[in-house]
């Protein structure tokens, strides 16, 4: 219905007059309603009031309400003490406040709809702005879907008690789940150990030289996560892969490989053993349940990926953002591009850190590594080694490095037959089939290395038999 009056004071009246009547009636009001819905402000500070006097302990009613606010202007000219009166004697039905809350709560969003619509259409009519068209759809995107989730744009304060609560209510899930993990699992049980899993709002950062295998232990931990919940085990969850170098196709064929134990070069060349051809159908309509979402759109912004995480985690439950990998993200906005890169960098993994706060998961990014590692002796990378390290290093709630000594021992080989070559032999046995994870910096908990298992023919990395 058009030009329709987006409120409703007599359901306004209606539940503020239930609420004096009873206090008690407050909680059975949504959890997504909020003073500000009301359409009339002198409602809004009625609603306000009347909370504040029950956190207190005391009973809100028309003297205690008229104490806290007779010197309130608007409540003077409302002829405030009436109103109140007048509000508990307007009262038809005290089963009624989540049916009032509810339609409160409706009409205020269609009112904001209407607000940021208007503001769109000036933004998008003002063609000489500094917004590309681009910027505009983003910016009324992220509103809409601020709306949609309840966030009100100025984060929230809380008490120290309700902090310390959260946090206790945190390391009693933890204490139940056999596994100790109180976040997304990794699927990796020494690095859920020394993670505690994947923390919400937490910045991940996973980099590596080329051939150390960040993209297949990234997507071993996107398959383990979105695995755990199929199987409805501890940690698991939603996954959104942003495949900004591989295919979704190349990311699906890996997965294929690992759990097939049919290498991604056989299947992609259709050479699977006929003995083997029914297990690969089984376990590929397995894979297909899983909640893995693969973009592999290549160029995307750090607006694009939040707008399209956004979006799907309003439809699904999405509980782990992965990007591969952070130096093909387009800073956006190309006509004030910086030619800076460390400078762009620094924008992307603030505008990363700011993406996993505000959905509340963490965000696994991959990133490369300097050169400078070649040329040590020594070739464990450090946190130095990250290419524009200092805003990585600095924004990163986690940093870890993908290490595998076995590949430079394969490039190292002396001559055969010589005492060098025997001594290298031994040496390449001790490593072979292992790759560390190099935990270089943790935020809330210990670093330290953890050895996994790698099959360089599948690209697998599994936990190592203890």
């Amino acid at each position: 219905m058009k030009n329709a009056i987006l409120h409703d004071i007599e359901a306004e009246q209606a539940l503020l007059g239930t609420l004096i009547l009873d206090n008690k009636l407050i909680d059975d009001i949504p959890d997504n309603f909020r003073a500000h819905q009301f359409s009339a402000e002198i409602h809004e500070k009625i609603f306000n009031t009347i909370l504040r006097i029950r956190d207190s302990g005391s009973v809100a009613d028309p003297i205690t309400i008229t104490s806290y606010l007779k010197s309130d202007e608007s409540f003077q000219k409302a002829n405030g003490q009436k109103y109140l009166l007048d509000l508990v004697d307007s009262v038809i039905n005290l089963s009624g406040v989540a049916d009032y809350a509810r339609i409160i709560h409706e009409l205020y969003l269609r009112r904001q709809i209407v607000e940021i619509s208007s503001r769109t259409i000036d933004k998008a009519q003002n063609i000489d702005a500094s917004e590309t068209a681009r910027e505009v759809i983003e910016y009324t995107e992220k509103e809409l879907y601020d709306l949609a989730t309840g966030v009100s744009g100025n984060g929230r304060m809380i008490s120290f008690k309700d902090a310390l609560s959260e946090s206790i209510e945190v390391a009693a899930e933890a204490f139940k789940n056999d596994s100790k993990i109180i976040g997304v699992t990794s699927g990796f049980h020494m690095i859920d150990r020394c993670l505690g899993g994947l923390q919400n709002s937490d910045l991940i950062i996973l980099a590596g030289r080329p051939s150390m295998g960040k993209t297949a232990f990234a997507t071993g931990i996107a398959f383990n996560a979105a695995k755990a919940k199929l199987e409805k085990t501890d940690g698991g969850t939603g996954v959104v892969f942003f495949s900004l170098e591989m295919s979704a196709e190349q990311l699906a064929t890996r997965i294929l490989a690992v759990e097939s134990g049919i290498p991604s070069d056989s299947i992609r060349r259709g050479e699977i053993p006929k003995d083997s051809f029914d297990k690969f159908v089984t376990i590929s309509k397995d894979l297909d349940k899983l909640e893995l979402y693969v973009d592999d759109t290549p160029n995307l912004t750090i607006s694009q990926i939040r707008n399209r995480t956004r979006k799907l985690k309003r439809k699904k439950e999405i509980g782990l953002v992965v990007i591969d990998y952070l130096q093909l993200i387009d800073p956006g906005n190309s006509r004030n591009r910086s030619e800076n890169r460390v400078q762009e960098i620094s924008e992307i993994t603030r505008a990363l850190k700011g993406l996993a706060k505000e959905l509340n998961v963490p965000v696994l990014a991959l990133s490369q590594l300097s050169r400078a590692v070649e040329q040590r002796d020594d070739k464990k990378p450090q946190l130095s080694d990250l290419r524009e390290s200092g805003s990585i290093e600095q924004d990163a709630d986690v940093v870890m490095f993908v290490f595998r000594e076995e590949y430079y021992k394969d490039r190292k080989e002396p001559t055969k037959g010589t005492e060098a070559h025997n001594k290298w032999l031994i040496e390449k046995e001790a490593v072979k089939n292992k790759a560390e994870i190099i935990v270089a910096k943790q935020r809330h908990g210990p670093i330290g290395n953890v050895e996994l298992f790698f099959d360089g023919r599948l690209t697998k990395f599994g936990n190592l038999m203890r």
